[in-house]
């Protein structure tokens, strides 16, 4: 039997607000609205995606100490992570979780990267979301907006 891929949203939806990219699960708007007609296929691909750009990100901005310990503890919590999906990924649902807050990195296995380690856990985490929200727009206007005014232009 195979498991249907959740959704991404966490509850703070700003499509339905006319956001062509969500500010809570960074998806697009017709992702939001189409998401449980999606086949599996494309839940992936949209995860894949969204996974991605943050892997883009973190890369650079944290370090990966343990990720045995990262991952049992987070098995230990009730936040959800995809086991499958890189470690980056896992420190985001953390983050995303905690929002930083009362958060010691070296418990968790990873750290800042000399660069953010003058930056306060819960700033890193708002700086975090509002780089993956501005690359998701990016990504959005780049490889959707065309396609999307052009489907408009043809249809009328």
């Amino acid at each position: 039997m195979t498991q249907t891929i959740a959704t991404p949203c966490i509850g703070i939806c700003s499509s339905s607000m006319g956001d062509d990219v969500c500010r809570g699960c960074h998806r697009f708007a017709h992702e939001v609205v189409n998401w449980n007609a999606y086949p599996e296929e494309q839940r992936i691909a949209v995860f894949e995606r969204l996974d991605s750009l943050l892997i883009q990100i973190l890369t650079h901005k944290i370090q990966l100490v343990d990720i045995n310990l990262l991952k049992s503890k987070l098995k230990a919590t009730p936040i959800v992570f995809r086991e499958y999906s890189d470690p980056h990924c896992w420190v985001y649902a953390l983050l995303k979780k905690t929002r930083g807050e009362d958060l010691n990195t070296a418990e968790w296995g990873f750290r800042l990267s000399s660069a953010y380690t003058d930056i306060a856990l819960p700033r890193f985490y708002e700086a975090l979301e509002d780089e993956l929200y501005r690359l998701s727009q990016a990504h959005y206007q780049r490889y959707f907006a065309p396609g999307i005014v052009a489907a408009s232009q043809h249809s009328n």
